[in-house]
């Protein structure tokens, strides 16, 4: 039997039975629509969750910290810094006198050896202002937090900035967007309002850096500070920092300490590895893990995130499959009933010369054409479900945003591409597969005595 006979003697045998094909098929439209909606939901909540989670930091970035050895310390002090300057350097430092052994340290040789690693692409050493120092802008005082990056480390990473640049040079700094609000008046007049924030881009601060020496002797150090640049609003890290070159932010801890640093000794107090592609950022953060150092990147999160929601999806999805299951049921049923009603005519089909394969053909066929049928219906309206659903949704999650002062979500329903393709072939394949019991029994009937059936 040639293709366009069967697909056309399909086409008729539905066609003189068409409400019992609808009503099976509605079973399919139900259990197809399920998947489509319930899917749909899962995709559009991860996608939801993942721009919400957008702002916890650069995915291609990971940050690589120092691991200290549990053995007892070894050797002496480290250098006799003054004050809590010497403390403070020496939990940076790591595994130099007077830290335990076994310590990997972010040493200059660590850093090259970051850099070596398939997939990065830079490789930033960073350190923190390590004693006690006091921002100053006129009347007004803040204690922010300093990091020392090298000078190019805001521009390659892109920072969005709110005024002015991103380079940093000697005596110059770059400021998060909420510095400022930090500031306060230490010698209030009674009943005088609190201050408003500073604007603080192209100022010149006061910073005022000190340390004790062992009989208590207090020791100053004043230096100016001109601010050429303000970063963006990040919601994180950025915004309460002030950035300042690496060597200068030495410089000072030097100063506390009363010795000279060493980063082959000291090493640096933190690295930030940047990798090209987000798919290597894991693998490249298993790599510095197994070089010994302790490696965080954002896209661990993000990445437990996404495994939820897969299992969330998958979930959704078995729900629909229950529906489609009890349709196929259906499906099986209607194609029992119908075998027994034209079993007559399936022995004048094999009379006249059909095969077992061309009765096997026709009762798969109509089947599957209840599959195909219910999956179309199902498709559409799984998706007309979630455009409702995604408008009311939508329009009440704003709601709920600006109460609280979040943003709000861009979807709440989304159906991919893919996804309606696969529901129309799985509906498609469950009708084929329920059918598949009652066509080998109608493929396998007698002619004979299915001619003297009544």
């Amino acid at each position: 039997m040639r293709f366009l006979d069967l697909v056309r003697l399909i086409l008729e045998n539905l066609g003189r039975r068409k409400a019992r094909v609808a009503l099976t098929a509605v079973g399919v439209v139900i259990g197809t629509a399920a998947v489509v909606v319930l899917v749909s939901l899962g995709i559009g909540l991860q996608r939801n969750a993942t721009e919400q989670l957008g702002g916890i930091g650069d995915l291609t970035r990971i940050e690589v910290m120092p691991t200290y050895g549990q053995e007892q310390f070894v050797g002496g002090g480290g250098g006799g810094g003054g004050g809590g300057g010497g403390m403070v350097a020496a939990v940076a430092g790591g595994g130099g006198p007077g830290f335990p052994s076994g310590s990997h340290l972010i040493t200059e040789q660590a850093l090259v050896d970051m850099a070596a690693l398939p997939g990065v692409s830079g490789v930033y050493p960073r350190d923190y202002l390590q004693g006690p120092a006091t921002v100053s802008f006129g009347r007004l005082e803040s204690y922010p937090q300093f990091i020392g990056v090298q000078p190019d480390y805001l521009t390659d990473f892109e920072f969005e900035m709110q005024s002015g640049v991103s380079t940093l040079d000697k005596g110059t700094v770059v400021i998060g967007a909420m510095v400022g609000q930090n500031f306060y008046d230490p010698n209030p007049r009674p009943g005088q309002e609190p201050s408003p924030p500073p604007e603080l881009f192209d100022q010149t601060l006061r910073l005022t850096l000190m340390r004790w020496s062992e009989d208590g002797t207090e020791t100053r150090r004043t230096i100016s500070l001109h601010v050429v640049g303000v970063i963006a609003e990040t919601g994180g890290e950025p915004d309460y920092s002030i950035y300042i070159s690496l060597d200068e932010v030495t410089a000072w801890n030097q100063w506390y300490q009363l010795r000279r640093i060493d980063r082959n000794r000291d090493g640096y107090s933190m690295a930030i590895v940047r990798v090209a592609d987000t798919m290597q950022v894991l693998d490249v953060a298993d790599m510095i893990t197994a070089l010994g150092f302790q490696a965080y990147t954002p896209q661990q999160f993000v990445q437990g995130i996404n495994s939820f929601f897969i299992v969330l999806q998958v979930v959704f999805g078995g729900v629909g499959a229950i529906a489609l299951l009890v349709a196929a049921i259906g499906i099986a049923n209607t194609m029992t009933m119908a075998i027994l009603e034209r079993t007559r005519e399936i022995g004048l089909m094999k009379a006249v010369g059909a095969t077992n394969r061309d009765v096997l053909a026709i009762f798969l066929g109509e089947a599957a054409g209840i599959g195909l049928v219910g999956g179309l219906g199902g498709v559409a309206l799984g998706w007309s479900a979630g455009q409702i659903i995604n408008v009311l949704a939508l329009g009440y999650l704003a709601g709920q945003a600006a109460q609280t002062g979040g943003l709000p979500p861009s979807v709440a329903v989304y159906t991919p591409s893919w996804l309606p393709v696969f529901a129309l072939l799985f509906a498609t394949f469950i009708g084929l597969v329920s059918g598949l019991y009652p066509a080998l029994r109608a493929a396998t009937l007698v002619p004979v005595t299915a001619l003297k059936y009544e």
